[in-house]
């Protein structure tokens, strides 16, 4: 009966809101100014990656200490969001965006003057700090211009901008990077970084409704035990398509012993399915509350066995990575709407945890795959890592999320932030 009451008592708040909501005055420009951020964000961090030889050289340092600047970007995302949040944790959302695009210009016009490796590493943190922050305020914008319920979709049109930069922001950058220098690089990352900042302080609502809420209620989301099994599951399950990703090189020119020049196509390709398995993710996220997960860790299973087993032809390889990256993509806004579900009360933090998990599935995978490559099982053995790394997601989703109890409900006499309004959950249950 408590369970109920409160759940109604919930019902009508956010009825009340949305009828009282202010129109939106340019909503699929607010839409546009979120992916435009995400798209200069995932380029600044995917372009690193193609343009580490370059400051290596330039530097004078070996590529295994020029990594540390890629993995102190991921530490940032890791460490650094969460605690930007909590500490601007009752910021108005629009106003927490634009602040995290000036650091986001902060972090990589610094990274564009570093003079050594060391300073270098120290700014690629302060812009990674930047990403999941973003990513889970842009969602919960994103979610108030949708309304109540579609909190997938407007996580999946945050994430867009992310698929695009690996289709064209990463490839065009490291271009750029090859032929006039990596710190042209890191200022054309500024430029696309600045154009966001003027859509975002040009297009985002102004608006009460977007408040933040006291750091105790985020914090009092870290206790949900939950929201700690998702991102296990997160960082685990999606471990596989970094296991892929990483490796995509040495697939097309070890494995499939095809030029080097086919490396660009392949990345391509497995962009496009990030795109659209990220589109059809969000939609399905909102339906229903399990099966974009599960359908989405259960099929790339079936294809990293087909690339495991037949990835040296080139027929095979290249439809299976666009089969990976729809695969996981179509996972991904499920995740973050039942982490959104399991603490409605901090939703931009959830959207932190998500991305933070992200980061760790990065990490996972690519250590995974060095392992079974030391081995010396072969190139494509770094499938096999992923395919672990994945059922070990998918197990302990149906077993400790889907099985398990669900958490205690928040204290009704507590009142809920109006930041959920756009969350698109509809209590600890999910979306479903």
């Amino acid at each position: 009966m408590h369970q109920h009451a409160y759940e109604g008592q919930c019902a009508a708040e956010e009825s009340r809101r949305a009828s009282t909501k202010p129109p939106i005055r340019y909503p699929k420009l607010t839409l546009l100014a979120l992916a435009l951020g995400t798209f200069a964000i995932g380029t600044g961090e995917f372009g690193s990656n193609g343009i580490i030889q370059l400051f290596a050289s330039d530097l004078d340092v070996s590529i295994p200490v020029a990594t540390y600047a890629i993995t102190a970007y991921a530490i940032g995302v890791v460490l650094g969001s969460p605690a930007i949040i909590l500490l601007a944790a009752r910021a108005n959302r629009r106003t927490l965006l634009i602040g995290l695009i000036v650091l986001f210009l902060v972090g990589n016009g610094l990274s564009a003057l570093a003079p050594n490796i060391t300073l270098l590493v120290l700014f690629r943190f302060v812009a990674g700090s930047v990403q999941g922050a973003f990513f889970g305020a842009g969602a919960v914008v994103a979610a108030y211009v949708y309304g109540p319920g579609r909190g997938g979709k407007a996580f999946a049109t945050v994430m867009g901008g992310l698929t695009v930069a690996t289709i064209a922001g990463s490839p065009l950058g490291t271009l750029i990077g090859q032929s006039a220098g990596w710190r042209v690089m890191y200022w054309t990352v500024v430029a696309v970084g600045a154009l966001a900042g003027v859509a975002l302080v040009a297009w985002l609502p102004r608006t009460d409704d977007l408040r933040g809420s006291s750091v105790a209620n985020e914090l009092r989301a870290l206790r949900r035990g939950n929201v700690w099994l998702m991102v296990a599951v997160a960082a685990l399950g999606i471990a596989s398509i970094f296991a892929v990703y990483t490796f995509i090189g040495p697939f097309v020119t070890d494995a499939a012993r095809r030029d080097a020049s086919l490396i660009p196509l392949a990345l391509a390709v497995f962009g496009l399915g990030m795109a659209v398995g990220n589109h059809l993710g969000g939609r399905v996220a909102d339906r229903h509350e399990n099966r974009g997960l599960i359908w989405g860790y259960g099929a790339v299973l079936g294809l990293l066995v087909l690339i495991g087993l037949a990835g040296g032809n080139l027929a095979v390889l290249l439809p299976c990575l666009f089969g990976v990256g729809a695969t996981m993509m179509y996972a991904i806004p499920t995740i973050q709407v039942r982490l959104t579900g399991f603490a409605p009360d901090a939703p931009t933090l959830m959207g932190a945890l998500n991305l933070a998990a992200l980061n760790l599935a990065n990490s996972l995978g690519a250590i995974g795959g060095a392992v079974t490559l030391d081995a010396g099982w072969g190139t494509l053995s770094t499938v096999w890592a992923g395919f672990v790394l994945t059922t070990a997601g998918l197990l302990l989703y149906v077993v400790a999320v889907v099985r398990r109890a669900p958490d205690p409900p928040i204290d009704p006499a507590r009142p809920r932030p109006r930041q959920t309004i756009g969350s698109g959950s509809t209590g600890p249950g999910g979306s479903g």
